[in-house]
């Protein structure tokens, strides 16, 4: 299974900085237009292909409604200037939307329908909320004990995993310490050059003195996440969110362990890579970074969807035909610490390799773009390091795991 019908190379691989929401750099930026850029982007990295030979781009979007609704990808790739052959459709699930982008992109390759494919993704979570903006379960999740877990926020699933998994508040907060140190590291260290399309800010303030609006721009170059302040103390001072009984008089009894500090941020971004068939790497002399080799998904209960990854990677790895040793970079997405430690505990994992550059506790999380995203770090991380494979793998609400690996060729 390691050589499928076809092979499908990443040509182009590049993403925006990510933004905190709600309140951060890229809050007022619309997630099309930040799905423009990062295509924009990847054209640029791949300048002697012809755009008219893409066949459609796939874009992964977590909460695809209000500005990032109404077929995101067919709009992204219009206002990016594309031919208008190119066809763009939306897919969502939840937070593994852009690496299953990448996964049907390389499938309509390997298959040998396409030559040329775009697989992208994006998220503002400063204008489109978590749930979306009109939420509505259906009531027969709440009907019998076996589906109510399809309604658990995140974080409780998250609390469940910490118990069930005996992942420690200190444990939690040391990893999560571990990602923000990494992190800033990695921005020092201009390790996130290769993969991020730098993007302007327009910001409009009033004169009141002049009546006028003034106009200043402002380049964003780095995640706005990486906390170079934060210290082992103070994410022990934080106080749990989810699992936190109250007391009659409102306060909290300090029950539960997941607190800001050790998950996930709320934030805004995009990514983009495009993928093409050996023919058109020979046809439009391409240089290929590497080969998307393997794809798994896997279903878990609802209440512990944080423990997918650990179903996920040995399908992954089999289908791929190597073994997990052979992994030398692994990014997975940190929705929560307790989550993470968990599925490293359970498999083993190599902590050296698992986001050598921090993660989404850290650089944040843009739900259905943090798998393009992810998938360009790990692409030009491979090559940087001189690694030979790599995986991008995460948790995903109502109960699913997904993982994909790609080899630096």
């Amino acid at each position: 299974m390691s050589r499928q019908v076809r092979d499908a190379y990443v040509v182009a691989a590049t993403r925006t900085p990510i933004g905190r929401a709600p309140k951060g750099v890229l809050r007022h930026m619309r997630p099309d237009d930040l799905l423009v850029h990062a295509l924009r982007g990847a054209l640029a990295q791949a300048p002697s292909l012809d755009p008219a030979a893409i066949e459609d781009a796939i874009v992964g979007c977590a909460i695809p409604e209000a500005e990032q609704g109404l077929n995101v990808a067919r709009m992204g790739v219009l206002l990016a200037g594309l031919p208008d052959t190119v066809a763009g459709v939306t897919v969502n699930r939840f937070c593994a939307s852009g690496l299953t982008a990448v996964a049907m992109a390389a499938d309509r390759i390997r298959v040998g329908e396409a030559d040329v494919m775009i697989a992208a993704g994006t998220e503002s979570m400063s204008m489109v909320p978590m749930m979306g903006n009109r939420p509505s379960l259906n009531p027969a999740a709440f009907a019998a004990d076996e589906n109510v877990g399809i309604a658990y926020g995140m974080g409780l699933t998250a609390e469940k995993v910490a118990q069930q998994w005996k992942v420690s508040r200190e444990a939690q907060d040391a990893f999560a310490y571990e990602s923000h140190r990494r992190a800033v590291a990695a921005q020092q260290a201009g390790e996130f050059a290769d993969e991020i399309s730098p993007i302007d800010v327009v910001q409009k303030f009033p004169n009141l003195a002049s009546g006028e609006i003034e106009v200043m721009t402002r380049t964003v170059t780095l995640d706005e996440g990486p906390r170079a302040d934060t210290s082992a103390e103070a994410l022990a001072r934080l106080r749990p969110v989810f699992a936190s009984p109250r007391t009659p008089g409102g306060k909290s009894t300090g029950m539960g362990s997941v607190t800001a500090g050790n998950s996930s941020q709320t934030s805004d971004g995009a990514g983009a890579l495009i993928l093409v068939s050996e023919d058109a790497l020979k046809r439009f002399g391409l240089t290929p970074l590497a080969r998307f080799v393997s794809f798994a998904v896997r279903g878990v209960p609802p209440e512990i969807m944080g423990i997918g990854p650990k179903e996920a990677i040995p399908v992954a790895l089999e289908r791929a035909g190597i073994k997990q040793q052979d992994l030398g970079w692994i990014e997975l997405n940190e929705a929560f610490a307790a989550q993470s430690l968990a599925v490293i505990q359970d498999l083993g994992l190599d902590p050296a390799v698992v986001n050598p550059l921090g993660g989404a506790i850290a650089l944040g999380h843009p739900l259905g773009a943090t798998g393009a995203i992810r998938s360009a770090t790990v692409v030009h991380g491979l090559r940087r390091r001189k690694a030979k494979y790599g995986m991008v793998t995460m948790c995903v609400g109502t109960g699913m795991g997904a993982a994909g690996i790609f080899e630096r060729v």
